[in-house]
C-alpha cells in the first residue's frame, strides 16, 4: 500500500485559510488545499475547514466544494481518533500548541501530521524561555518530531515561506522520557504578549 492510499483513509482539518473571496494569498491556499486531497485519494467529505473569518458566501461557496463546515472555534483542541492531517498555512502559535496539548499522547500524536509553519523556525525565532512559558507542547515535541520543508516556490513565497511538513514517528516518541508525558496542563496564555489566534468567546 502507498503513502497516497494510506491518507486516503485520514481526515483531514484545516484552521486558518481566511477570507478567500477578498484575499489572493487565501485563495492560493485553497487551491493548494484542493490539489493537496486531490493527489492523496482524500475525500472532500473527510475534510474539515474552520476560519472565525468566513463570510456567508465563503462557507456557501465551500459546502458546495463538500467541505464540512465546522460550526464552533475549537482553537485547534480538536482530538484525534485516526490518522488526520492538519493544514494550517500561517497560523498562530498557539493553535499549534493547542492541537499539541490535545493530544499529548505517543499514540494520538503518531496520528498527526501537521502542513503549517515551521516548528524549527518557531524554536530559533523565540527566546528559549518564552518557548518553554507560553508554547510547551511544541518546546517538547521539538524532541520527536520530523520536519520536511515544502520546495522554494520563489513566485508564491508570500503563500508557503516557512512551511513545513510536521509528523511524529512513534519510535521517536517511545524514546521520551516519562515525565514528558506527565505534562498535562491545559494552555492558558496568560503572559502571552501576543497570541495571534481569535479566542471562542464561549470559553
Amino acid at each position: 500500500m502507498t503513502h497516497k492510499d494510506l491518507l486516503s483513509c485520514c481526515d483531514c482539518v484545516c484552521y486558518g485559510l481566511g477570507n478567500f473571496s477578498l484575499c489572493v494569498i487565501s485563495r492560493h491556499q485553497l487551491a493548494f488545499l484542493l490539489l493537496f486531497l486531490e493527489l492523496f485519494k482524500i475525500p472532500r467529505s473527510q475534510a474539515y475547514v474552520f476560519d472565525p473569518a468566513f463570510s456567508p458566501i465563503e462557507i456557501s461557496l465551500l459546502t458546495k466544494l463538500g467541505f464540512n463546515i465546522l460550526t464552533e472555534n475549537e482553537e485547534g483542541k480538536r482530538a484525534v481518533c485516526k490518522t488526520t492531517v492538519f493544514y494550517m498555512l500561517h497560523c498562530g502559535k498557539a493553535l499549534y500548541n493547542n492541537l499539541l496539548w490535545k493530544n499529548w499522547s505517543s499514540d494520538k500524536l503518531s496520528k498527526i501530521i501537521i502542513l503549517g509553519n515551521s516548528f524549527k523556525s518557531i524554536q530559533e525565532r523565540l527566546l528559549s524561555r518564552i518557548l518553554r512559558r507560553d508554547y510547551l507542547y511544541i518546546e517538547k515535541s521539538l524532541q520527536a518530531v520530523e520536519e520536511a520543508a515544502l520546495p522554494d516556490l520563489s513566485r508564491y513565497s508570500d503563500v508557503f515561506n516557512d512551511t513545513s511538513i510536521h509528523w511524529f514517528p512513534v519510535q521517536k516518541l517511545r524514546t521520551l522520557p516519562d515525565d514528558v508525558w506527565d505534562i498535562r496542563d491545559e494552555p492558558s496564555y496568560q503572559e502571552c504578549e501576543s497570541l495571534e489566534i481569535i479566542r471562542n468567546q464561549k470559553t
